[in-house]
């Protein structure tokens, strides 16, 4: 599903990705660790797109993203990669279901086909009941559950994780944690982990540790 090539990756005068290879399997639920600093991020970054690197290639569901126009590149990702972050960035005045809705309609789906959507993903969630309620009425992990719908909404193939408990109690991870292996088995994506939690990544079907810009054999 996700192949990269010699990825290389500076900024300024610093190299943080020296030379990346990776692949990931259709379903495949993997993940990356390693130090603060390691290039876990910008390495997420390219994968998904976000960042464009210096040298190397990067392919998804068999299409070479980085050859692709700018707005071609913005349309793949928007129906391709889905992302989930350590801070939801939710929009505040917005309610659950609109929140998630939102990538939807901004890929020209019908505003009552994105809402249903919207809810059965919420409802699969165990946020079937909060659907009207603003991000600032839910608690933490409710929130997260909000930001994971929304990376969901447009099925893509990948779901790109940086952090997606780092900013949660412990019961709360556990719940995140076991969410990520429930979407595997019900929708099939690929998914993607930057993780400082060993507990997490233990729970994976890969662990790849990186130090200095490079995988750790």
């Amino acid at each position: 599903m996700i192949e990269a090539y010699d990825i290389k990756k500076s900024y300024g005068s610093l190299l943080v990705l020296k030379g990346i290879n990776f692949q990931a399997k259709a379903a495949e639920v993997l993940s990356i660790v390693g130090a603060s600093g390691a290039g876990k991020s910008s390495l997420l970054q390219v994968l998904g797109s976000l960042s464009r690197p210096d040298s190397g290639k990067v392919i998804i569901d068999g299409t070479d993203i980085f050859a692709l126009s700018s707005n071609a590149l913005a349309d793949f990702r928007n129906k391709k990669i889905g992302f989930v972050f350590q801070f939801h960035h939710l929009l505040p005045e917005f309610t659950a279901l609109e929140n998630v809705a939102i990538p939807a309609l901004i890929a020209n789906e019908r505003m009552g086909a994105a809402k249903e959507r919207a809810k059965e993903l919420l409802t699969f969630l165990g946020l079937g009941e909060r659907l009207t309620h603003k991000p600032g009425e839910l608690s933490g992990g409710e929130q997260q559950r909000v930001a994971i719908a929304r990376a969901l909404i447009n099925r893509p193939s990948v779901l790109l994780a940086d952090e997606p408990s780092g900013n949660l109690d412990t019961h709360t991870k556990k719940e995140i944690h076991k969410l990520f292996f429930d979407l595997r088995e019900k929708y099939g994506q690929t998914i993607i982990i930057v993780t400082h939690d060993r507990d997490l990544a233990s729970m994976s079907d890969r662990c790849l540790e990186m130090k200095d810009g490079e995988f750790l054999l």
